[in-house]
């Protein structure tokens, strides 16, 4: 699959979790629309998505869909999603991300390479993922949500213990939303990216485009190594 179709299927599933019609502007550009349901961010808040090089955005009320769009006018698409930016031109009460947005084709899936730890699939909601998780502390497993997981789990284990497990949440559009999570005192020796790269290979099994959301540089960086491209961003606003 080219770089077009997989942009493609990501802006898709995007447009379709606005909640009302709206498409990402083919020549670049930002389209703002009222979607007091959208799923682009937290009830009552503005949802920003960028994809390759357009924006959509969602706002909860007609008010604030005119003064987002005034105000986004001025901030180039690229910079739509860096809290400071956006700061600069409207009154921001809080925001959640920005977190990238990275996907991978079927061809472009890079494997644990020779060497790779072995990798043991467990059901979605065993205890051992939720002791996985207190070890991780809240904020690292709320990142990875593997308590939200529809697959099965994908789990690296050492001396009887699982050290990074990973699993995924259908989303809409036959999307597949990844987590992953390893425990603090085990990474850095690729067991996240052995546990990512099997549920990975799950979803593109099933037919399901693989979405890799983070915000931690080193997500990011198992995300490309398994070949994922970074298509775009999500930010969302609370408005002062």
């Amino acid at each position: 699959m080219s770089m077009e179709p997989l942009l493609a299927r990501a802006r898709g599933l995007w447009e379709g979790l606005a909640g009302v019609p709206v498409s990402f502007a083919p020549m670049g550009g930002v389209s703002v629309v009222v979607s007091p349901q959208s799923g682009l961010s937290p009830a009552g808040w503005v949802g920003v998505v960028t994809l390759g090089g357009s924006a959509i955005v969602t706002a909860p009320t007609a008010s604030t869909a005119v003064i987002v769009r005034d105000a986004l006018a001025m901030v180039p698409v690229e910079a739509l999603t860096d809290p400071d930016a956006v700061r600069e031109v409207l009154p921001v009460a809080r925001v959640l991300g920005p977190a990238a947005l990275s996907y991978v084709s079927p061809a472009g899936f890079r494997r644990a390479g020779p060497g790779a730890p072995a990798v043991e699939q467990l059901p979605g909601g065993h205890r051992d993922l939720r002791r996985l998780e207190r070890s991780a502390g809240r904020q690292d497993a709320g990142e990875a949500a593997l308590d939200e997981i529809t697959s099965p789990a994908f789990v690296v284990r050492e001396h009887g213990r699982t050290v990074a497990a990973a699993g995924y949440r259908a989303w809409p559009s036959r999307t597949a939303h990844i987590g992953v999570l390893t425990a603090p005192d085990s990474r850095g020796r690729g067991l996240g990216r052995a546990a990512g790269a099997a549920a990975v290979e799950h979803a593109l099994a099933a037919g399901r485009l693989p979405q890799w959301r983070a915000r931690p540089i080193a997500s990011r960086r198992v995300a490309q190594a398994l070949g994922f491209e970074e298509l775009g961003a999500q930010l969302s606003i609370e408005t002062a």
